[in-house]
């Protein structure tokens, strides 16, 4: 009888493309049976790994996904794609590489290497050399009602009054 983590290794080395949801968990809980973590595991805590080329490791519990990478994470509202991605299930974090471009709830990032840290619901972004980092996020602006200053604030003059420079006595 073949383990659920041998069959995934197997299964990720011969098919192209592939999905990936609920076993990935059967490599961070090597003692669970794949029933069961079928029957636990709901289509909103699935993250689906989708790539040409994949490969687990059920002895390091790592994930490698090689060409035309996307992630989907629905409890995070994650959607990614890149290059390569590793998904390390023991430390619960995935390393994203090469043209990476990442959306939450509407907000992006895109970078050359992002590292997304699971429990911390924390990215981590790296530039390719001598390029920049870049972020959109969606900000609400509520403008106070007009006429009105925030407490403690001066209100806004475009055009300030000139004052001399202090003179030395």
């Amino acid at each position: 009888m073949v383990s659920g983590s041998q069959f995934l290794s197997t299964c990720c080395r011969r098919l192209s493309p592939i999905v990936v949801t609920a076993v990935l968990a059967s490599l961070a809980s090597p003692t669970a049976s794949n029933s069961a973590l079928a029957q636990t595991a709901g289509a909103g805590q699935s993250l689906t790994l989708r790539a040409d080329v994949q490969e687990a490791n059920a002895i390091t519990g790592v994930i490698t996904a090689r060409g035309n990478v996307q992630i989907n994470y629905p409890a995070r509202q994650i959607q990614a794609t890149s290059v390569q991605a590793q998904y390390y299930s023991r430390e619960k974090r995935i390393v994203l590489q090469g043209d990476v471009y990442v959306l939450q709830a509407g907000n992006s990032l895109r970078g050359e290497t992002v590292t997304y840290l699971i429990d911390e619901g924390r990215f981590v972004a790296l530039p390719n050399g001598g390029q920049q980092v870049e972020s959109i996020y969606l900000v609400q602006d509520n403008p106070p009602p007009s006429g009105t200053t925030p407490p403690g604030e001066p209100p806004f003059n475009p055009k300030p009054e000139f004052k001399a420079p202090l003179s030395a006595p």
